[in-house]
């Protein structure tokens, strides 16, 4: 008499499909917390970036200022080495106060002891004391330059700041274009 086998196979996962489904999930949660990790640190450099865009801001207006008010001629608003008597500096500088001229990016800016700093409350009631963020991870780059258009009465000016935060450098460009006439 031949017994007829009545069993069934079992059905279910096995022990090798189980710790594959373990490794996927694993990867698939450590990708995510790195990319939750990665939004966090960008979502901490807005702060920097509104900054840097203030920073650039503010050098432009300088400019803009300074041949406004007279204290900057036409002849002098250019890089130093690319005229006789240009006022601003070339390359990279640290951010400094403006000096006794007032005009930032110039060579008397005031760039002894501390770099350029914000002043914050303590708390938010008082600036007593205030609470100092030192900016010496920026720098500030003022290039000016002979309209690409060729008109002789136009110049055009890029301000770049770059900053360091962690593993991230970052840079903000701000353009214009300045005329002889005020």
């Amino acid at each position: 008499m031949n017994k007829r086998n009545d069993r069934r196979p079992q059905a279910g996962f096995t022990l090798i499909e189980t710790a594959i489904a373990i490794l996927v999930l694993t990867v698939g949660l450590l990708a995510l917390a790195a990319t939750l990790a990665n939004g966090l640190a960008y979502m901490s450099l807005s702060q920097y970036d509104y900054i840097a865009q203030e920073k650039a801001a503010e050098a432009m207006e300088s400019i803009f200022t300074a041949r406004d008010m007279g204290q900057a001629t036409w002849g002098t608003i250019c890089n130093v080495g690319n005229g006789a008597n240009c006022i601003f500096l070339a390359g990279a500088q640290p951010l400094c106060d403006p000096g006794p001229d007032g005009i930032i990016g110039t060579a008397d800016d005031n760039c002894a002891g501390a770099p350029d700093a914000l002043l914050l409350p303590n708390n938010a009631l008082s600036f007593n004391p205030p609470v100092r963020i030192a900016l010496s991870n920026f720098t500030r780059t003022i290039t000016i330059t002979p309209s690409p258009n060729g008109m002789a009465n136009l110049n055009e000016i890029q301000v770049t700041v770059t900053y360091t935060y962690g593993p991230f450098t970052r840079t903000f460009n701000l353009y214009s274009n300045i005329s002889n006439f005020s």
